[in-house]
């Protein structure tokens, strides 16, 4: 089967043909139909320090955001069964941790990930285990599937509190940061601000759903919040970039009592003092993964609906072979969410 595999440390992917994974007892086998790349796909890419600390097993098949058709089962699997459409939740738990045991799987003592600690989707099959499959109804596009597993990303750092009717502000309009401001709006957020330096995704965050979209670095993000809020601030922050910039600012912008949701990873130590958080009473939630497996009801009812349309996200469609195209697009920031099309 072709397989896009880090074969070594260093920048770049090649492309193989690697042998077919057989499921064992409680896994299946998924024949990938669409997957896509996501910002930690690009960082592996180009060996970033922080990546390069972390795969540490060569060769490793890459890729984690995928959707397929089930094609085989190992003994035990109830379901899903042989000829389901599902998407793949990528954080492989051991169900026997403290977290696991306490309804906290997402963030699994033993934790593996797809595409890093075991071969993942970037392939014409992948295995996983028979649990880590979502149904995915039909009222769903299948050139959404891929997406389901970031937007629950999205879905956990602007829910992490109830949003309907208060003002929230999302840094970041990457792909997370875009989906997350259609899940606000969705949502009943009454102001949403969105942040954003690229002027490309600052017009799609517009498109999504922003009332107001903010260029950081040219414009006073602090005055247009106070503006916008009558001196209050916003209620909630959704800092999707990493940016220790844009921590700052989450800090400054965030009413006293409010909250924010830490999605985005940071490649730097940030500054900062703690008694501006403590004396405005914010509450911080770090978001990891998914929740297992409540989020992914909510991400399939926000896309059987129709309340967040992710065809504004989709700026490429791909073969695997154009994979090098693709991570070009990706690093010169002329490209959203890249798909490739398995069948293609």
């Amino acid at each position: 089967m072709r397989a896009l595999v880090k074969r070594a440390p260093g920048p770049g992917f090649d492309l193989v043909d690697a042998p077919e994974p057989i499921p064992g007892p409680g896994e299946v086998v998924v024949a990938v139909r669409t997957t896509s790349i996501c910002g930690s796909d690009l960082h592996l890419y180009n060996w970033d320090p922080w990546m390069a600390a972390h795969l540490r097993e060569f060769p490793r098949i890459v890729g984690h955001e995928a959707a397929g058709v089930v094609v085989s089962v190992g003994e035990g699997v109830v379901e899903p069964n042989v000829g389901d459409f599902v998407a793949l939740e990528t954080h492989i738990v051991c169900g026997r941790c403290y977290q696991c045991r306490t309804g906290r799987a997402h963030i699994c003592r033993h934790l593996k990930i797809l595409g890093f600690d075991i071969n993942g989707a970037f392939a014409d099959l992948v295995k996983v285990p028979a649990m880590n499959c979502i149904r995915v109804p039909s009222s769903i596009p299948r050139e959404w599937a891929s997406l389901m597993e970031p937007m629950g990303n999205a879905v956990d750092t602007v829910l992490a509190e109830p949003v309907s009717g208060l003002r929230i502000a999302i840094l970041g309009c990457g792909p997370i940061g875009l989906m997350g401001i259609a899940i606000a709006r969705a949502s009943g957020a009454s102001l949403i601000i969105a942040s954003e330096p690229s002027p490309f995704r600052r017009q799609l965050a517009l498109q999504m759903g922003a009332d107001r979209v903010v260029n950081p670095f040219e414009e006073d993000l602090d005055r247009i919040v106070m503006d916008l809020t009558d001196r209050d601030g916003v209620d909630a922050v959704a800092e999707m970039s990493g940016s220790p910039k844009a921590f700052l600012d989450a800090i400054r912008i965030v009413t006293p009592g409010g909250w924010i949701g830490l999605l985005g990873l940071f490649s730097q130590m940030v500054s900062f003092d703690p008694n501006d958080l403590i004396m405005k009473g914010v509450r911080v939630h770090c978001i990891t993964g998914r929740r297992l497996f409540s989020t992914w009801d909510l991400v399939k009812r926000f896309l059987a609906s129709r309340q967040v349309n992710l065809d504004r996200l989709i700026s490429h469609r791909l073969t695997l072979d154009r994979y090098q195209e693709a991570f070009q697009a990706l690093s010169q920031g002329e490209a959203i969410k890249v798909i490739f099309d398995m069948d293609r």
